[in-house]
């Protein structure tokens, strides 16, 4: 199969970028960007060699996997852009739910997948991660962002030996490609998008990340550099921040950290 855009992304006038192999497609983009390119356009391929997730960990897609990043330059300020990671979880999770009904209608297999979204930027099968999202913008000249939304999925492999458990589709028993995938993903992004609509959108886009989010009401730990915070799930706050309910009662917002629930949460960093 080839990569491919979806009908949608297709008469939304996105455009399409493949590579047989890549180092990161965050990095392709961003220097697109820097180059003139004002997108909106998906940088992808099926085998990257040098990604990278949050702070600095790489994310490297064996062949056979998906590493796709969409870059937009918009007018929005950097708070609101990093509410677009929001609409990009919803996306690739709606893009997983439409690949696995058809794979189930086409060839009768009784699987059973739940998908959830774990804040910040996971998307996690059955408990584990099975993708990830890294959203990275910069400042053009002309006052604008170049946004990079980058978008990780384990079809075929997933790596071993990792702080949270992880998965692939191939390993659930989804026999679908990153072709199959990236074809769904670019059509739920469209919409997705629109949804977001810079930012003017954010409110239903919580409404429903908070529907098909991990761990919503229990309890969680969060770790930000030496410090641990403790408490039950509330919600995501405006800006995106997870709020925490300590068991006094405060409402603690929180911008950045690794996430334990339940009995996990006195593990090490995800």
């Amino acid at each position: 199969m080839t990569l491919a855009l979806g009908v949608r992304a297709q008469a939304a006038g996105t455009r399409l970028a493949c590579f047989d192999q890549l180092g990161s497609t965050n990095a392709e983009a961003a220097a697109r960007a820097r180059a003139g390119e004002v997108g909106p356009i998906w940088f992808v391929t099926t085998e990257q060699t040098a990604g990278r997730g949050r702070r600095q960990r790489p994310w490297i897609a064996p062949r056979g996997n998906l590493a796709a990043s969409l870059l937009e330059v918009i007018d929005v300020s950097p708070g609101m852009a990093a509410t677009l990671g929001f609409a990009a979880g919803l996306a690739l999770e709606s893009a997983l739910q439409a690949v696995t009904a058809h794979y189930i209608a086409s060839y009768a297999v009784p699987l059973a997948i739940d998908y959830r979204l774990k804040w910040p930027n996971d998307v996690l099968a059955n408990g584990n991660k099975l993708g990830g999202i890294l959203l990275e913008a910069e400042n053009m000249a002309d006052g604008r962002l170049a946004v990079v939304v980058g978008i990780g999925t384990n079809i075929v492999a997933h790596p071993t030996g990792t702080p949270y458990p992880a998965t692939s589709l191939h390993a659930l028993g989804l026999q679908v490609s990153a072709e199959q995938v990236f074809a769904a993903l670019s059509d739920s992004w469209t919409e997705l998008r629109g949804l977001w609509d810079n930012g003017r959108g954010f409110a239903e886009i919580r409404r429903l990340w908070l529907q098909r989010a991990k761990g919503l009401g229990e309890p969680v730990s969060i770790r930000t550099g030496t410090t641990v915070i403790e408490g039950l799930f509330d919600c995501i706050d405006e800006a995106g921040c997870l709020i925490v309910r300590t068991p006094e009662g405060r409402r603690i917002p929180i911008a950045a950290g690794d996430v334990h629930f339940g009995s996990t949460a006195s593990a090490g960093a995800s």
